[in-house]
């Protein structure tokens, strides 16, 4: 029998939540030194420090998640994402697609675009159908939480920064709604068009429910409390909170939910709000946290030759559609060539969102879901690591930085929140 006044400090720490809280805090700790180093001595984002340190720590083993994520994890992983997508959606104006609705249609064309490449190239390499479904659905979502951290590291403002960051929240918003309703029908592979497109509805229908309830209760906190107050950030992450643990039980999204509340809590709140000092710094904490989670999960895979060659494969393929179907469409939506190069390169990271999504795969079908976390998993680390860096070289050609790409930051300072217009 457990006696604790006997017992060791080794065995007493081992009968309580002790060893992992104990190693997530130095892992927290030293990926952000890791993040701080890396801006101060190469001025590359802090991201891409975050994601070498989680690579190394995911290489050597650490198993302070478990794979596919579930209990804590999982809801860290999500509570992250659902408080990087608020923002992403709370900079989204609908109104902005009345007046340049060309803006719209580039974003279905390049997430249709790069969909239908990438299951024809997976069909081609001889995934079956649902494989190279789920593998193409989990393609089209990029990385608006690797894009808003390297655009707060490096003070970037915009047109091409305001368009790759609107259309990686509106891609992650398709891959979401389609890879949630595709849960359901994973090991059905007779599923229809109509029950893809029902599944979708609904779950979008779900999602948008939790978020517009999400959305009236922060404009009835805003009324009693101060935009910049600590207890507006406490309401507003405790809201996020309690959305990310009831929505998914309900059918729905809870990374969606959120998106939908912040797209909502816009249109609703037009005026640009500043976002809570104390809450820039939970997410931050959060995002680390969401990076390293990311980067060491992802080390795990596979690196066998035949998966390391159909990830690269996809990775171009991927690269090359959502290029292409910028270039295509960006001088009718009001971007030059140039611009339009550049939004495409910053659209290359997958990240959270992705692993997110292959993770549930696993869940709903381990058969199928194993086969496309093989592909996805070394795809989501390379465009994790190399999409930091070509993020920062894209808003840097695009002259939208305020910070040079070297040695501007020599202290390696924190930017300062930003506002959400």
């Amino acid at each position: 029998m457990f006696d604790p006044s006997t017992a060791s400090w080794a065995e007493r720490l081992q009968s309580t939540p002790g060893p992992l809280t104990l190693e997530w805090a130095l892992l927290l700790a030293l990926a952000a030194l890791a993040g701080h180093l890396v801006q101060r001595f190469s001025g590359l984002p802090k991201i891409v420090g975050y994601a070498v340190f989680g690579t190394l720590i995911g290489l050597a083993g650490f198993a302070g998640a478990a794979w596919p994520l579930h209990g804590v994890g999982l809801y860290l992983l999500e509570l992250g994402i659902a408080v990087v997508l608020f923002e992403a959606g709370a900079r989204l104006s609908l109104r902005w697609f009345r007046h340049n609705p060309m803006v719209l249609v580039q974003s279905l064309v390049e997430a249709l675009l790069t969909f239908a490449v990438a299951f024809v190239l997976l069909r081609a390499l001889g995934l079956d159908v649902p494989v190279a479904r789920a593998l193409a659905v989990v393609s089209v979502a990029a990385s608006p939480a690797v894009l808003m951290r390297v655009v707060s590291d490096l003070r970037a403002s915009g047109p091409v920064t305001d368009r790759a960051i609107a259309l990686a929240t509106l891609n992650t918003l398709y891959a979401l709604t389609a890879g949630t309703a595709m849960l359901r029908s994973i090991d059905r592979g007779d599923a229809s068009l109509m029950a893809s497109l029902a599944s979708s509805a609904a779950v979008l229908g779900i999602s948008l429910l939790v978020g517009g309830l999400l959305a009236a209760l922060l404009i009835g906190a805003f009324k009693l409390l101060h935009p910049t107050s600590q207890d507006t950030a406490i309401v507003i992450l405790a809201l996020l909170g309690a959305c990310t643990a009831v929505t998914t039980p309900l059918g729905g999204s809870a990374p969606l939910a959120t998106l939908l509340a912040g797209i909502v809590l816009k249109q609703l709140h037009p005026r640009p709000w500043v976002w809570p000092r104390q809450l820039g710094t939970a997410a931050a904490m959060l995002n680390v946290l969401m990076f390293v989670l990311v980067s060491s999960m992802a080390a795990q895979a596979d690196w066998g030759g035949v998966i390391t060659w159909a990830a690269l494969a996809l990775i171009a393929a991927r690269m090359s559609a959502k290029l292409a179907s910028l270039l295509l469409t960006g001088p009718a939506s009001g971007l030059s060539l140039r611009q339009s190069l550049w939004v495409g390169v910053a659209l290359l990271p997958m990240s959270s969102v992705a692993l997110l999504l292959t993770s549930q795969f696993v869940v709903a079908s381990h058969g199928i879901g194993a086969r496309v976390a093989a592909i996805a998993l070394p795809v989501i680390l390379i465009t994790e690591l190399l999409g930091a860096v070509l993020v920062g070289l894209a808003l840097t050609r695009a002259r939208e930085t305020v910070k040079p790409w070297r040695g501007a930051d020599s202290s390696g300072g924190d930017s300062p929140p930003g506002s959400l217009t």
